[in-house]
């Protein structure tokens, strides 16, 4: 199993900001929230700082962890561990995406996400943006 980490990067408008991966790669043409590969010997924290930056050209603090998510695309089973964080220095720039997009929580469904992302997005519809989980 591959750990894979990603920042759920909220704006103070309540938006999330969305990538899109290029097409020619795994899952081009879908979105999902930013991150990669946890490297031999990175913490998950560390290693989604270290993404980020690679990525989207921004320093973050990593924050609370969401719960995390198994899921098998073909033949590779991935743990999707997913965090709050928040932009500290930079402002993103799709260096390694095909757009960037600022997205509410009423509009997720406009998008087409990568599987593995939807049970983040049901986590944000549950509250987990305003750091609360509601119940049923």
């Amino acid at each position: 199993m591959i750990d894979v980490v990603c920042g759920v990067i909220e704006d103070s408008g309540g938006r999330f900001l969305a990538c899109l991966r290029p097409e020619g790669k795994h899952l081009g043409g879908l979105w999902e929230f930013p991150g990669g590969k946890v490297d031999p010997g990175e913490s998950s924290e560390f290693a989604l700082a270290r993404e980020l930056r690679e990525e989207l050209d921004i320093e973050v603090m990593v924050g609370a962890a969401l719960d995390p998510v198994l899921w098998c695309y073909d033949r590779t089973h991935i743990r999707l561990l997913p965090f709050r964080c928040s932009i500290t220095a930079g402002h993103p720039r799709a260096l390694e995406h095909e757009r960037l997009h600022w997205c509410a929580p009423e509009d997720f469904d406009a998008l087409a996400w990568a599987d593995a992302d939807l049970p983040i997005l049901e986590q944000i519809r549950h509250g987990i943006s305003t750091g609360r989980k509601t119940t049923n």
